[in-house]
C-alpha cells in the first residue's frame, strides 16, 4: 500500500491503535489533523517496524486529482483486500476491507436489531457512498460532489444552507409522519 501511495506522490500517515506516524511534521494537513484528533503525530524517517498493527493508512495531497487517481488504482489493485475511499478531497483512507461506513451500517443494524431499510444516512464525501448503499434512506449534502450525490437516494441543500436540518425534516421526519 505504501508503494502505491508513494507512486502517486501522496504523503503517508500511519495510524495504529494509539499513535499517528508521519514522515514530515509540517506536511500537508498535519496541523489540521492534529487539531482534529487532539494529539500530535510522531515523526519517523521510515515506517519500517510500524506495519504490524496498522489500523489505517492515509494518503495525503493537495493534488486532488492525484488522490482520486490513487483511490481508483488502490481499488483496482487491492480492491477485495482493503477499503479505500476519500474522507476529504485531499485524504485517501485505506483500512481493512470491513472497516468502512458501509459495514458500520450492517453492524449497527444487527446490534440494534433495526432493519437497514429503517436506517437513514447523510453524508458529503466519497467514503459515505458505501453507507448509502446499505441504508434505507440515503441523503447527500448539496455541497457533496456529483459522484456522492449520485450515490444517494436524496440530495438536500448544502451545509451552509441548513442542509442537515432540512434533510431531517424533509426525508426522515416527514416519512415517519406518513
Amino acid at each position: 500500500m505504501i508503494d502505491i501511495l508513494t507512486r502517486h506522490k501522496l504523503d503517508i500517515w500511519i495510524y495504529n491503535e494509539k499513535d499517528w506516524f508521519v514522515s514530515s511534521r509540517h506536511g500537508p494537513h498535519v496541523d489540521r489533523e492534529e487539531w482534529t484528533v487532539k494529539f500530535p503525530p510522531i515523526v519517523v524517517s521510515t515506517f519500517d517496524g510500524l506495519l504490524d498493527r496498522v489500523m489505517k493508512i492515509v494518503g495525503v495531497s493537495d493534488d486532488l486529482g492525484a488522490v482520486a487517481r490513487c483511490e481508483r488504482d488502490v481499488q483496482q489493485e487491492r480492491g477485495e483486500h482493503v477499503s479505500a475511499a476519500r474522507s476529504q478531497p485531499y485524504y485517501l483512507d485505506v483500512t481493512h476491507p470491513k472497516a468502512n461506513k458501509g459495514d458500520v451500517i450492517t453492524v449497527l443494524s444487527e446490534m440494534l436489531q433495526v432493519p437497514t431499510a429503517n436506517i437513514a444516512t447523510i453524508g458529503d464525501m466519497p467514503n459515505d457512498v458505501l453507507m448509502f448503499k446499505r441504508s434505507g434512506v440515503s441523503i447527500a449534502m448539496g455541497n457533496a460532489s456529483l459522484e456522492v450525490q449520485h450515490g444517494a437516494r436524496f440530495v438536500t441543500s448544502s451545509n451552509k444552507e441548513e442542509g442537515f436540518a432540512l434533510a431531517m425534516e424533509r426525508f426522515v421526519l416527514r416519512s415517519q409522519a406518513a
